[in-house]
């Protein structure tokens, strides 16, 4: 484990690999409550790490703001096993949810985070990771937020313990992984169609039900560049976003166009900003959220 400043490198063994993450504590944490842990999961490119995610978006900043470690975790070989069985983390079966869970009980034995409210934030693969992580592990994951990814198909047989809290951001022109339900680009053989996902609309209506959110026809506010529905009173107090961006690409909010899609990038809010305001007042314990 090596650090610098706020910055930490560290490195464990798991299921017989070595996986490493970087964590990014707050300058000054608050004395009123424990200091709560976010991971942020990358997308899936060949040998990318967390460290995109650090320079992609405003996490660090973030975490002096609402006083919050940020984890940044690697993927093996840059990609998560998200359940869809599309990618290589998948195809080498590697248990991600075990990593992940390890991280944050090892942040809450390190730095006192705690450990039944973690949020897991991500892109892309990151987001499928994400949905599976709190599907999965709900005694460790409070809050979840995906950025242009739906639930996998291949979870929906999943029955998760606990309520957890969703934050659902897609754009309309993400070509990469849209909106609507859609498969993987990564086919299988003879051109065969392969891991299916379910729309916004559909993973929203999956997490209300899942939390068991009021039956009343829930929240919506629009502009002129995105539009967010909000269900309420879940298991715990949970809370379920679903949030359209208009024209907006494959890309996290806010963040510079990445070159490699060149697609469009809203400017109308900053993803990592939203995920923290959106996680800080629904950090419901396990015990509080259990179904």
């Amino acid at each position: 484990m090596l650090g610098d400043g706020d910055l930490v490198a560290c490195e464990l063994r798991i299921g017989g690999r070595h996986r490493r993450f970087t964590v990014r504590l707050p300058h000054a944490a608050s004395d009123d409550r424990p200091m709560s842990l976010v991971l942020v999961l990358h997308g899936n490119q060949w040998n990318v790490t967390g460290q995109v995610m650090r320079e992609w978006t405003t996490f660090d900043r973030q975490s002096d703001v609402w006083g919050f470690a940020v984890v940044y975790p690697d993927g093996l070989g840059g990609c998560w096993a998200d359940g869809r069985g599309v990618t290589g983390a998948d195809a080498a079966g590697v248990d991600d949810v075990a990593f992940l869970r390890t991280i944050i009980d090892w942040s809450a034995d390190r730095y006192g985070t705690p450990a039944d409210r973690a949020v897991v934030a991500g892109m892309s693969n990151g987001a499928f990771m994400a949905h599976r992580l709190a599907l999965e592990a709900g005694d460790r994951v409070a809050v979840v937020a995906a950025i242009a990814g739906g639930l996998p198909a291949a979870l929906l047989d999943t029955r998760p313990t606990h309520a957890v809290s969703a934050l659902l951001i897609h754009g309309t022109a993400d070509l990469i992984s849209p909106i609507g339900p859609g498969h993987s680009r990564r086919r299988g053989p003879w051109g065969r169609l392969r891991g299916r996902t379910l729309s916004l609309h559909e993973t929203a209506e999956h997490w209300r039900a899942t939390n068991r959110c009021l039956p009343e026809a829930a929240e919506t506010r629009t502009t002129e560049l995105s539009s967010r529905t909000l269900a309420e009173g879940g298991v715990g107090g949970t809370q379920v976003v679903a949030w359209t961006v208009f024209g907006g690409g494959h890309n996290w909010p806010g963040a510079p166009t990445r070159s490699e899609w060149d697609e469009p990038t809203t400017q109308e809010f900053d993803g990592a900003e939203e995920i923290c305001r959106f996680a800080e007042p629904l950090l419901a314990s396990a015990a509080a959220r259990r179904l």
